[in-house]
């Protein structure tokens, strides 16, 4: 009973924690900041995978695959909205950032 409470009081800590890291980052840093959470987004998902290769009982697996799956489903989103935002820095004009000859 004592490793749920800790576990729990882990993840509180770390949920308030990435608020306050997070509500306090200037704009223009959101895209980087991205990129970086989008590989944080990859470790969790080889974690969720190898807790679900180590599921015993259904539900583990069932849990296991829900993680698996929100896992992907944030990296993969995460990577499509670093994408949108690059290309708001990206200029409409053709032929701009081009050297004049």
């Amino acid at each position: 009973m004592i490793d749920g409470f800790l576990a729990l009081y882990i993840f509180m800590l770390a949920a308030f924690t990435g608020y306050e890291i997070i509500a306090r980052v200037p704009v223009i840093l959101h895209t980087p900041l991205m990129s970086g959470s989008n590989f944080v987004h990859g470790i969790v998902l080889v974690g969720a995978m190898i807790a679900l290769g180590r599921a015993d009982t259904p539900f583990e697996i069932a849990i296991g695959f829900i993680g698996v799956l929100l896992g992907a489903g944030n990296a993969a989103g995460g990577y499509v909205v670093t994408e949108r935002m690059l290309e708001m820095f990206k200029s409409s004009k053709p032929g701009a950032g081009k050297e004049a000859k």
